[in-house]
């Protein structure tokens, strides 16, 4: 594994401080009614994406997720600007305005979605792993899902077909504990999610997702098991969501109490307190970061402000290569 070094942790600290004022400023636009429809924040979350970059190969490996996808992108290398004009709807965005906040993609930094069916990009992430192994590339796909969508029936199907053909993906459930507003003890008979690789024979494991080096430590391992040829990991991070399931949950099913319980252990503080422990930083440079952060905050929304909504025409060239396409005509 790449060795964690005091420029990770300040990297980690800059990247995860970033993504949570990032969306912190999307809920904001949110309850302006500038981003509109649905919209499902990752603050919490962020030391599963960081600890997973970390042990990935950018220029090969490639990720797909479910609905709670704005800061993946970021991580990949997608400009954050134009993240931020996608879910305004603006034609400078990620999918030209025509994606929103659940639908993020870029093919160019091999971020495949953003998918708002619950489950749907499992068997997906399986397929862009079978089409590495075809062409014998080495390049590794990280399948990320949440607590809810590890009951669907398509991962038992993707799971053994995954496992039958030894393909090169690591499948990743971030646990955070409640599905919309269903605890994990309520969805089955465990607690365990990870154990369900087990009928599979699939290598898999508890990971504790709030700390980004035990997610880099447990990414790496997968990532390198599937890189040579060994097939599939299904780890579980153990995670936790501050906000609601999205900003018109009112979160009837969890208490004040445990939200700040598990606001003990946020990723951002724990990496911060390395930081200062060890004195990386100084506090001065600690406060020109989060001033740099803020700035680029605000830049991303002065850039989706002052960007266009698309043309209806869009409407039809987006859907259709073919430019005289039978029926997309309109007066």
């Amino acid at each position: 594994m790449k060795q964690i070094t005091k420029q990770t942790y300040i990297d980690w600290y800059k990247n995860m401080l970033f993504w949570r004022k990032f969306e912190d400023k999307l809920a904001q636009v949110y309850i302006q009614q500038k981003v509109r429809g649905f919209l499902h924040l990752y603050n919490g979350q962020e030391a599963v994406l960081a600890g997973a970059l970390h042990a990935m190969d950018l220029t090969q490996d490639k990720m797909i997720t479910a609905y709670r996808n704005h800061v993946q992108p970021i991580g990949m290398g997608v400009d954050p600007k134009k993240v931020f004009a996608e879910l305004y709807g603006k034609v400078t965005g990620t999918s030209k305005g025509m994606g929103g906040s659940m639908h993020i993609f870029s093919k160019e930094h091999r971020f495949f979605g953003g998918h708002g069916i619950v489950g749907g990009q499992i068997p997906l992430g399986a397929g862009i792993a079978f089409g590495d192994k075809y062409f014998d590339r080495k390049g590794v796909t990280l399948t990320y899902f949440g607590d809810g969508a590890a009951r669907q029936g398509s991962l038992h199907e993707t799971f053994n077909m995954a496992m039958n053909w030894k393909l090169p993906v690591v499948f990743i459930c971030e646990n955070n504990g409640y599905a919309m507003g269903t605890s994990v003890e309520r969805t089955a008979n465990h607690e365990d999610i990870w154990k369900l690789g087990l009928g599979y024979e699939m290598p898999c494991g508890p990971v504790d997702g709030m700390n980004p080096i035990k997610v880099a430590e447990a990414m790496d391992e997968a990532i390198e098991r599937a890189r040579s040829g060994n097939g599939p990991t299904f780890l579980e991070m153990k995670t936790y969501r501050y906000r609601g399931h999205s900003m018109s949950d009112a979160q009837h099913y969890r208490t004040k109490d445990e939200v700040a319980e598990y606001k003990k252990i946020d990723p951002i503080t724990q990496v911060l307190k390395v930081i200062t422990d060890n004195n990386y930083l100084s506090e001065d440079e600690i406060n020109s970061i989060k001033d740099d952060v803020k700035t680029k905050v605000q830049e991303c929304v002065d850039f989706a402000e002052n960007s266009a909504y698309p043309e209806v025409q869009q409407l039809y060239d987006m859907v259709y290569e073919q430019e005289d396409f039978p029926f997309t005509k309109h007066k």
